[in-house]
């Protein structure tokens, strides 16, 4: 079988755009799930039970569901509920946002749950709230150490982003999927999608690496 280059390099600029896009829902997606999963990781420590249990609730049925079925629920059953339509972006960014907050919650309390508790001890022995002890002591030891699991959080969001396509968003997936309606040609576009994918995730695993480097844990 012989490929089409021309036809490839006719798609390329199109996939390209869709790449950019895979890109922004990623970012937004795990940015957002960050300021998620550090409250529910602190909150999984909590003492007070209403707080531990909420949160327990939130990281198991997220973590014990598909990707698919939240995105379903959040574009299809969400607007029975509310009576008004979700626009395809913004049920994108919610349901992966959601998604990504459980898991980095889980990152987050390993952690800090790998910090001695001498740390903690220590910063209240000087008078630093629990807030402020968190905030200078604990946080900033434990990011170190969960850089190369939230690497792998982003790589692996960068990559499930592509479920988005379900409901019609035009991501890198989707945009091959368009192509492919209109040119038959199978092979030749998925091939491209899978080498655009490999190398956007590559370039991110070569950038946690560098940080992870730079911010070793002696």
């Amino acid at each position: 079988m012989d490929l089409n280059f021309a036809l490839i390099k006719n798609a390329i600029p199109l996939l390209l755009q869709g790449a950019g896009i895979t890109i922004q829902i990623t970012a937004l997606s795990v940015g957002l799930g960050l300021l998620i999963g550090m409250l529910v990781g602190v909150a999984r420590l909590s003492t007070v039970k209403p707080v531990k249990y909420l949160s327990n609730v939130y990281v198991d049925f997220i973590r014990g569901t598909p990707l698919l079925v939240q995105i379903f629920l959040v574009y299809f059953a969400l607007p029975i509920l509310t009576g008004s339509r979700i626009d395809p972006f913004v049920a994108a960014i919610a349901a992966c946002s959601i998604n990504s907050g459980a898991y980095i919650a889980e990152i987050f309390r390993g952690g800090i749950q790998s910090i001695d508790k001498g740390q903690t001890e220590a910063g209240r022995s000087l008078g630093l709230s629990w807030f402020q002890t968190m905030r200078h002591i604990i946080m900033p030891q434990a990011f170190k150490r969960i850089i190369p699991p939230l690497g792998n959080e982003f790589i692996a969001m960068l990559k499930d982003s592509s479920l988005v396509s379900v409901i019609g968003f035009e991501e890198l997936t989707r945009r091959g999927q368009l192509i492919i309606a209109r040119t038959y040609a199978s092979f030749e576009i998925w091939l491209a999608v899978a080498f655009i994918y490999l190398i956007m995730t590559f370039t991110i695993s070569r950038f946690v690496a560098y940080l992870e480097r730079r911010y070793q844990v002696k």
